[in-house]
């Protein structure tokens, strides 16, 4: 690689391009969190860039693989995800988070559910005995990404801003219980 991108100059790349075969830097988290925590999504990279990865500069790719490693060490070290949203300082002096959908929750849930349905073969509800506890630790995610606008009961969340707030606060601590239920043996 002759010249690797900072994470800061990543974080640049994938905020202030128009390829419409990339994600921001928000999804773009979302996605990597989803491709360590869930199980095996061996095509992951392809999946990311639907398919047009030759497209995208080399050193992108290669910053993004690195991104993708340091979220896996930050759990293997039994460290939470640093999540790229709650901390805006809007959101702090109102007591609101933003849900609409040009906001950083939706968009790192949108790039989440990309990824858990980002291949057929890597199925998160495959395991029978995990099923509902893999829907019912996704369904924050599920129910921001706003991806199933046609299911009522989805829809009636979406609408419920206490509901989601709730939802919001507990997607740190659902990705490590994810982790831990598809990573660990017991």
């Amino acid at each position: 690689m002759s010249n690797p991108l900072s994470f800061d100059e990543l974080l640049d790349f994938l905020d202030n391009q128009n390829n419409p075969f990339v994600l921001d830097s928000v999804a773009t988290h979302g996605f990597l969190s989803a491709t360590v925590i869930g199980p095996a999504l061996p095509n992951w990279l392809e999946a990311l860039f639907e398919g047009h990865t030759s497209e995208v500069p080399a050193n992108v790719v290669d910053g993004i693989k690195r991104w993708r490693e340091a979220i896996l060490a930050e759990l293997k070290n039994e460290t939470p995800i640093s999540l790229p949203f709650g901390d805006d300082e809007d959101d702090d002096a109102t007591g609101d988070i933003d849900f609409s959908e040009e906001s950083d929750i939706v968009a790192w849930s949108i790039g989440f559910v990309d990824a858990m349905y980002g291949d057929e073969a890597s199925d998160w509800f495959a395991d029978e005995e995990n099923a509902d506890d893999v829907a019912v630790l996704t369904l924050p995610m599920i129910v921001l990404s706003g991806i199933d606008d046609e299911d009522p009961e989805l829809m009636e969340m979406r609408g419920d801003k206490d509901k989601l707030e709730q939802m919001a606060d507990s997607i740190e601590g659902n990705l490590t219980e994810l982790f831990l239920l598809f990573h660990t043996n017991d």
